[in-house]
């Protein structure tokens, strides 16, 4: 008897677990409906002519690079074409084993350059700066091998500029993503950082850094993680900004006040998950200190990048993200409920830590307890069929609406096809691929556990959305 009451509370546990997690992306969903209505208010007189427009501020953009000699000349060929009046690019090479370096030097016609290296934040040995002798905003760091996070804090220490912006290698930016992403930082002096959407690059065509023609990739798995990107981008991160709670600024595409930055030491090099524990650690920094600040997220700059099409690699990848988040929470506990923690101390924070951090564990094993209590006849179909509802069809509901709103608001992907293909994978990725990502995180998780750690530079580049004129 005892024994058929903890099946019965077991049953109802997991039911209201996935129920309250799909009930709360639906509320972020309501949030960033609104959100996304204020933003095109807001951007309506976009195309008249803005005062301050002389006066935007110079940026710094910082492109770590790692073993990148595939797609690093596209990616630079991108940011040479925004439009924007005022900004640098620094290049980190960290240590690269592939001809990075040399492709970097061949194509823009590097010399080294006897600069000053003032190194604010503690980084591997700075080996030689390069100069380009065709583009004078364009700087080369070669420096020892340490990671993406000494990388980014090696550029930091080398940027001129009050804001910088950290790109990954393999990314393409829209020609006016960065004047898009500023807006926030001429609208509001207390923003410290803005991040901006990330898509898919797999299927588009890639002409000498400029996307020529949106696309689908062949993949599904490139398809399926389409899904996931526009519904982590336009709900989760839209839904939270308004909020001024927003944890997590995609270290492919994301602007900082550069003084802030280096006034809370850097990018931890100890962790995989760099750009979400920095965003964090402000937080919890500018919180401390009663500082006013805002965090926030823009959802038309966007930038492209290239995602795994491969299960050992997508499995590495999301591993590695969970592993980061992880080490992002528990190192920045003290956010959680602080007194003057706001939206982001008392309702982020718990979000995050109950449903993204122990989310993979509880996902799982309601999944593991479903299957064989049904199997036992444990269960009865009326169970199974709720749990299955409020698991598996309100998974699909949450991916369909993200599609509805990019069809409503950007529409970036055109044609019938596109649209089918989309739609069709928002209701199969929860019939098997939402349920591999989940074992996957919780593999992550128990990395974090035992505490081995993930590795920087795995990702398999294909570039195959890349292609560069003849010259």
């Amino acid at each position: 008897m005892i024994f058929f009451d903890l099946i019965h509370a077991a049953q109802w546990f997991f039911l209201g677990y996935f129920i309250l997690l799909n009930s709360g992306y639906i509320l972020l969903n309501i949030m960033s409906l609104l959100g996304m209505r204020d933003y095109f208010r807001g951007s309506s007189v976009d195309s008249l002519p803005k005062a301050y427009s002389e006066y935007e501020l110079p940026i710094s953009i910082v492109v770590p690079a790692y073993n990148e000699a595939a797609t690093i000349t596209a990616s630079i060929r991108a940011l040479l074409q925004l439009r924007y009046p005022e900004y640098e690019i620094v290049v980190v090479n960290d240590g690269s084993k592939d001809e990075t370096l040399d492709v970097l030097i061949r194509e823009f016609a590097l010399v080294a350059f006897p600069e000053a290296y003032r190194q604010r934040i503690q980084t591997q040995h700075v080996n030689t700066i390069y100069l380009s002798t065709k583009y004078p905003n364009i700087r080369v760091v070669d420096k020892q091998n340490g990671g993406k996070a000494d990388a980014l804090n090696a550029g930091i220490n080398c940027a001129r500029y009050p804001l910088f912006c950290g790109v990954d290698a393999d990314s393409v930016l829209q020609p006016d993503s960065l004047s898009r992403v500023l807006q926030p930082f001429m609208d509001d002096p207390t923003t410290v950082a803005c991040g901006g959407t990330i898509r898919i690059a797999n299927g588009c065509t890639v002409r000498d850094g400029f996307v020529e023609k949106v696309g689908l990739s062949d993949s599904t798995l490139a398809i399926f993680q389409t899904v996931e990107y526009l519904r982590a981008f336009l709900f989760g991160r839209l839904g939270w900004s308004p909020l001024n709670a927003l944890l997590i600024i995609s270290g492919a595409f994301g602007l900082f006040r550069k003084e802030v930055v280096v006034g809370v030491g850097g990018y931890r090099t100890d962790t995989v998950g760099e750009d979400m524990e920095l965003v964090v650690r402000i937080h919890r920094k500018l919180r401390d200190e009663g500082r006013k600040y805002r965090i926030t997220f823009v959802p038309d700059p966007i930038c492209w990048t290239e995602a795994p099409e491969d299960l050992r690699t997508l499995a590495n990848q999301r591993i590695r993200w969970q592993q980061g988040l992880a080490e992002s929470l528990m190192s920045n506990l003290g956010l959680l409920c602080h007194r003057r923690g706001g939206a982001v101390g008392w309702l982020a924070f718990p979000f995050m830590l109950i449903f993204e951090f122990l989310g993979p564990l509880l996902e799982v094993s309601g999944y593991l307890f479903v299957l064989i209590a049904f199997a036992a006849d444990w269960l009865a179909y009326d169970a199974v069929f709720a749990f299955l509802v409020a698991a598996i069809c309100l998974g699909m509901v949450l991916s369909t609406s993200a599609l509805l709103l990019e069809e409503l608001s950007f529409h970036v992907y055109p044609g019938f096809r596109a649209t089918f293909r989309l739609f069709g994978a928002a209701f199969l990725e929860n019939l098997g691929y939402r349920q591999l990502t989940a074992w996957w995180r919780l593999r992550g998780l128990i990395r974090w556990i035992t505490g081995s750690r993930g590795k920087w530079g795995d990702m398999q580049r294909r570039a195959s959305w890349s292609e560069q004129s003849e010259t």
